[in-house]
């Protein structure tokens, strides 16, 4: 699903889409470049006499099994992340969706060129559609030795915001309008994490508007080397182009560097103003501050400990072991010809590309016998999901229980649309759907520290029959099924399913709605335990009326193989 940042007021998008549409229809659309310079490279042997291949192996219980640490809270997701960056002496591979210009964003790249400034290779994938402003602060970051910086299916033209890239390239509308979703990083060839958070304030609590309910999970073992090779089929494809391929300058690259600097020291620098003062000789000059750039300050640590029970990574790899659940593990990503829509095929007939995520989420349900929970974002099922789901319970009584975003909730209404046609019928088939109410996750101290914002669901997972797990980057909707590469992670575990469970039902519990249908067996309606004893909502909870007839409109206007 696109995760955009919260969107300008509508006269604020006209005024910038307009003179985009009009530089579009005066110049056409630019092109990719025809011929890049680029070096493909590979991720190079697991570092087994580093720090953290040490580690590693004093961590590892099966070598042919692998390691996995669940990580719900975004304090300690965000210093597992730092620790590998900080211990890596070889290679730090990365791959995100988005890395904003915030105080994650900038606190982790100024980590990543102290890494390459200790020698470490860093290699740094991200999606292009959200980019937009961070230009000189990711060719900068390119500048430094060891480092590259490649953009997945990058915008040529039109770089300047989000809606530009859009008008001004919209010729390739079906080529931009696929993006690349995948989130990994790996560290010396022998940790890594994977899951669902990009990199913003909001994944880690570090927002003070909204935050994320999310999940990664840490990872050391027999599972690495598949990682890495993954990374590479993205780093060498023709779709991940050299930044500087896209984003010409004339600077040096000590001058790029220097920006750099500027845009993410520690310390904010105050911007001034200075004013002339009248004089025949010259009467002098007011400075004044009129306001702050910069500014990355440490990020907040992590609590004692969290839901799991778990206390801060960095502790135990300073013990120099890491206590992890070990299980039979695979990993899949989409190919990156996904963006020019191609397709596996036998003749000419296509079929299912089996590597594929959600060829293999889909595969892991229809052998569900007992048991399907799954937590997603935004949850679209489709009809063909709505058949599987049908099967599966007339077939074997699969009982499924799903947990998404209520509209008060979720960052997309317009995906809300889509959900929403489908919620009657999941309903009438007997399914448990949960619905996350912001305000009650935002008070449940086990989900993390909100403080004042507000809690959304974004993880992604699936838990069948108790024993086998999903966890990845894939939402159960129509655009990470057809337009955007994913990646996920299957892992053999009941010991990892019983705390993927608890999870949810720390979710269910405490932050989050009931939806059933209501006696005339058709309108929806939501439940949820307050002080008083259980309340009912007959109407889209936490939400204004203005919010409701907007959702109408868009319900009829919004074309579902685009949400």
């Amino acid at each position: 699903m696109l995760e955009p940042p919260p969107p300008p007021a509508l006269r604020s998008w006209l005024r910038l889409l307009l003179p985009a549409l009009l530089l579009a229809s005066l110049l056409g659309c630019a092109g990719l470049p025809d011929k890049v310079e680029r070096t493909n490279t590979k991720a190079q042997p697991a570092a087994q006499d580093t720090p953290l291949g040490r580690i590693a192996k004093a961590s590892t219980v099966d070598p042919e099994q692998s390691g996995f640490r669940l990580m719900p809270t975004g304090q300690f997701a965000l210093q597992a992340r730092l620790e590998l960056v900080r211990r890596a002496q070889r290679t730090l591979d990365i791959q995100y969706y988005q890395i904003h210009d915030d105080r994650t964003g900038r606190y982790l790249l100024r980590a990543l060129r102290d890494a390459s400034e200790r020698g470490v290779r860093v290699r740094l994938i991200i999606d292009d559609l959200y980019t937009s402003g961070e230009d000189p602060l990711l060719i900068g970051l390119d500048a430094y030795p060891n480092i590259e910086v490649r953009l997945f299916n990058p915008f040529p033209a039109g770089r300047q915001n989000f809606l530009t890239r859009f008008a001004v390239n919209i010729r390739e509308f079906d080529r931009v309008n696929r993006r690349m979703h995948n989130k990994l990083f790996i560290a010396d060839g022998v940790m890594a994490v994977a899951g669902g958070r990009n990199i913003a304030d909001e994944y880690f609590m570090a927002s003070a508007g909204a935050n994320f309910v999310d999940l990664d999970t840490f990872i050391i073992g027999g599972i690495l080397p598949r990682l890495g090779q993954l990374f590479d089929q993205y780093w060498n494809s023709d779709r991940v182009l050299p930044i500087r391929s896209i984003v010409k300058s004339e600077a040096s690259d000590e001058e790029l560097r220097r920006d750099f600097e500027r845009l993410t020291t520690r310390e904010a620098q105050p911007i001034t103003r200075v004013t002339d003062l009248p004089g025949e000789a010259g009467g002098g000059e007011i400075v004044e501050v009129v306001g702050s750039t910069g500014g990355t300050p440490e990020p907040e640590p992590p609590p004692p400990n969290d839901v799991l029970g778990y206390g801060p990574i960095a502790d135990e790899l300073n013990a120099g072991r890491v206590g992890l659940v070990w299980a039979d593990a695979q990993a899949y990503a989409d190919a990156p010809d996904k963006v020019i829509g191609r397709v596996s095929t036998y003749g000419v007939v296509p079929i299912d590309d089996v590597d594929s995520v959600r060829y293999n989420v889909v595969e892991m349900m229809r052998r569900a016998r007992k048991s399907v929970v799954i937590t997603s974002p935004y949850l679209i099922p489709g009809e063909a999901g709505i058949e599987t789901f049908r099967e599966s319970i007339a077939r074997h009584g699969v009982t499924y229980t799903l947990v998404t975003n209520s509209l008060a909730a979720t960052d997309e209404p317009v995906v809300h649309t889509g959900y929403r046609r489908y919620r009657p019928e999941m309903l009438k088939l007997g399914m448990n759907l949960y619905e996350l109410s912001p305000q009650k996750v935002s008070r449940s101290l086990r989900l993390g520290r909100f403080s004042t914002s507000i809690g959304r669901l974004h993880a992604k997972s699936a838990v069948v029959d108790g024993e086998r797990v999903f966890i990845g980057s894939m939402n159960f909707d129509p655009r990470s099924d057809q337009l955007n590469t994913e990646m996920g992670l299957f892992i053999q575990s009941p010991v990892l399913a019983q705390q993927m469970l608890k999870l949810v039902d720390v979710i269910r519990q405490q932050g989050a709605y009931k939806v059933t249908l209501a006696a005339n067996g058709q309108d929806v309606i939501w439940s949820t335990v307050g002080p008083g004893g259980q309340d009912v909502v007959v109407e889209e909870p936490e939400t204004d009326i203005w919010t409701r007839i907007m959702l109408e409109v868009l319900s009829v206007i919004a074309p579902e193989g685009l949400l």
